[in-house]
């Protein structure tokens, strides 16, 4: 079926709610609304009505009705997705809005696929593909920051930074092509090289800092992996169950309780964080709590910021007891440090020593010079208790260093806009050489239509078929 002659209809509200919303687009939007509904005013036909407005009616199978409902029209070319559009408020019974999308149906609109209303809106004109992710991008926001970011992006501000840089090497590349149409005049230069230089440093760090600004990007979006990890019995356990406010994970005092992967989020000041209670470590012959361990220190590599818990308790006990000193470490925490460490050079790491409310000062002092070679901020809490976790808290928006988002910064946090700006990035740096190097024309041209390509790509001046039915596929059905 044409994707632009088809009339499609989908609901586009969740289910549960007091009312309902069922979308069409296409031109038969209207007439197939028509041939169901019957205004409250006997004189008033739909097709009639003004653009943006709104009739009170009812929806008939017949003569039975369906339900009373409010149908507003949008008339191309100004409406969400350019085509002649129409949605019908209902109640929110799943029953009604079923029974209504099937009459729609049989009169003639076909069910739309996911992100069919967003991917027509693309197609004619309406937004550029940037902007169409971000619609996506706008309805999974779970923070005011991802809402900020998707927002500005949907506003065109990612774009228009991307189309100023399209056009002005688009008017150099048309320069030097000119001066290879008159390549039997040697002397002459339509394109000034220096300037050219000047622009392709502009340009360089223009993509160097949207490139850059991925990483904050995709951690706002995606949530920044957080592992807790420690020997069995630590409580870790306990620690996310307390972060995320309920009982996600078992706690027990037998050992190797957890012997997967428990995931949860929690918003700190509008930044997700992800955290990952992992197995205890731990010498087992148990071969499914093994697999567990094993999994852990996949995690740490995964991780941005690692929570090193330990049973303050656990290793006083353990250690050699003596006048001087209050408490020596076991050589099983030695062990694991000389495991541990290593793994979290390149992390944030936070050393947790838990169980403080069971501690003296001389104690928190004696397990805190177990860990002076380890530069890494040291917090005693109490995980059962409670004690310590707004500190805890705010050690982690430390560790973040995330910086404020507002309304109008251009952040990068589509992994597809980040690849096409680095391959951009890596033509503007070819084009750099070049000059640098004397290179011919035609070359230098080379590299900045490979860079336009690219740019252009994010905007979906270039992409393929299979790339858009990619991205849209991800959408939900009615948007």
């Amino acid at each position: 079926m044409n994707i632009q002659t088809d009339t499609i209809c989908a609901i586009a509200t969740s289910q549960g709610g007091a009312l309902g919303v069922i979308r069409l687009s296409g031109p038969q939007a209207i007439a197939i609304t028509s041939t169901l509904f019957r205004p409250h005013q006997k004189e008033v036909e739909l097709a009639k009505q003004k653009a943006y407005t709104i009739t009170f009616g009812r929806i008939m199978d017949g003569e039975e009705t369906i339900d009373e409902v409010l149908v507003s029209l949008f008339r191309a070319p100004r409406s969400y997705t350019g085509e002649e559009s129409v949605e019908i408020s209902c109640h929110g019974s799943a029953y009604i809005l079923q029974r209504v999308l099937q009459l729609l149906i049989a009169s003639g609109a076909r069910l739309a696929q996911p992100g069919e209303f967003t991917q027509r809106a693309f197609l004619n004109g309406k937004m550029d593909l940037s902007q169409a992710e971000a619609v996506a991008d706008l309805i999974a926001s779970t923070n005011a920051a991802t809402h900020r970011m998707a927002l500005s992006q949907l506003r065109g501000g990612f774009s228009q930074e991307l189309n100023r840089l399209r056009d002005q090497l688009l008017h150099f590349t048309s320069l030097i092509e000119l001066e290879l149409d008159f390549s039997d005049h040697e002397e002459l230069e339509f394109a000034d090289r220096s300037e050219l230089q000047q622009l392709a440093t502009k340009i360089e760090e223009t993509l160097s800092r949207l490139a850059h600004s991925f990483h904050v990007g995709n951690a706002l979006k995606s949530g920044i992996p957080v592992a807790i990890i420690g020997e069995t019995n630590a409580g870790k356990s306990t620690l996310l169950n307390a972060l995320v406010g309920e009982e996600r994970a078992i706690v027990s005092d037998i050992h190797g309780t957890t012997r997967d992967v428990i995931e949860d989020t929690v918003n700190l000041r509008g930044i997700t964080f992800r955290f990952i209670d992992t197995a205890g470590i731990r010498q087992t012959t148990d071969t499914i709590e093994n697999i567990g361990i094993e999994r852990t220190f996949q995690k740490i590599n995964q991780a941005e910021i690692v929570l090193w818990m330990i049973d303050s308790a656990q290793v006083l006990q353990s250690g050699q007891m003596s006048k001087d000193t209050p408490a020596l470490t076991s050589n099983s925490l030695e062990e694991l440090k000389s495991r541990l460490l290593p793994l979290c050079e390149a992390k944030q790491l936070l050393i947790l020593f838990n169980k403080s409310d069971l501690l003296t000062a001389a104690q928190r002092s004696s397990l805190s010079a177990l860990f002076t070679e380890v530069n890494a901020p040291q917090l005693f809490i109490s995980a059962k208790q409670k004690e310590e976790l707004e500190t805890l808290k705010a050690e982690l928006l430390k560790a973040a260093a995330l910086p404020e988002v507002s309304a109008g910064d251009v952040i990068v946090t589509n992994v597809r806009h980040y690849e096409a700006l680095t391959r951009a990035l890596d033509a503007i740096h070819r084009v750099e050489q070049g000059l640098q190097m004397q290179l011919s024309g035609d070359f230098i041209a080379q590299d900045i239509r490979e860079c336009i390509f690219h740019l252009s790509d994010i905007a979906g001046q270039v992409t393929t078929d299979d790339v858009l039915q990619n991205i849209f596929s991800h959408f939900c059905i009615g948007k």
